[in-house]
């Protein structure tokens, strides 16, 4: 998929599905039960023990059908071993120039870490394709989010931090282009006590969510 597609599916979807686990097994396990709860997309971010060997698996198992991306990406060199891996698209917690650098030069979407305006604004002209508002939820959440499409309707924002089922129609009504989801989604219990159902399920809700967002965004 070019950089475009991959963009527009991720906007399509309004989901990226952060997958934060304390083993690759467990890690394994909640990108299947992602997929199963019919959301194409998944993150599995660094801090996953082997995270990269867990992003070659779900490349191998699941290419084609999921969007893969790489989380947590800190530098160059962490960006550089994930696009290896297969990954489509790099996510960072902050914002590092050099980490955008590369990303475009292999012509990688990537969603730069940012927080205040003069951030965001950076991360954008230094060629983001979203830019990630992180922590999101501790800075106002979906009114933060609003404040900041006034002066930057151009500019796409992927919220993460502080999305759950009670906010995460009110952050795409504020403007969000799509919503990073964690522990929300990805239930940690439900994950080591061998129950991914319930991650399929909140799947499953969380995409309602979507849906009614922008049932209510049309019919405004």
């Amino acid at each position: 998929m070019t950089r475009e597609q991959i963009v527009h599916r991720i906007i399509e979807t309004g989901l990226i599905p952060v997958v934060r686990a304390a083993s690759a097994e467990l890690a394994l396990a909640a990108a299947g039960a992602i997929h199963r709860g019919g959301i194409p997309i998944i993150e599995i971010t660094m801090t996953v023990p082997g995270a990269i060997r867990v992003m070659e698996k779900v490349a191998d198992q699941l290419g084609g059908q999921v969007l893969l991306g790489a989380g947590t990406i800190l530098d160059p060199e962490t960006a550089r071993a994930a696009m290896l891996a297969g990954a489509d698209f790099l996510v960072t917690p902050s914002l590092n120039l050099k980490t955008i650098e590369i990303a475009r030069r292999y012509s990688k979407v990537i969603l730069p870490g940012a927080l205040t305006p003069t951030e965001v604004l950076t991360a954008w002209e230094a060629g983001a394709d979203l830019v990630k508002i992180f922590p999101a939820g501790s800075v106002g959440g979906p009114k933060y989010i609003k404040a900041l499409k006034a002066p930057f309707p151009h500019i796409l924002l992927a919220p993460t931090g502080g999305v759950n089922l009670d906010t995460a129609t009110d952050f795409l009504l504020a403007g969000a282009s799509a919503l990073g989801v964690g522990a929300e989604l990805v239930d940690a219990k439900a994950l080591a006590a061998g129950k991914p159902e319930v991650i399929e399920e909140n799947a499953r809700k969380f995409l309602a969510c979507v849906a009614k967002a922008r049932q209510s965004a049309a019919g405004a």
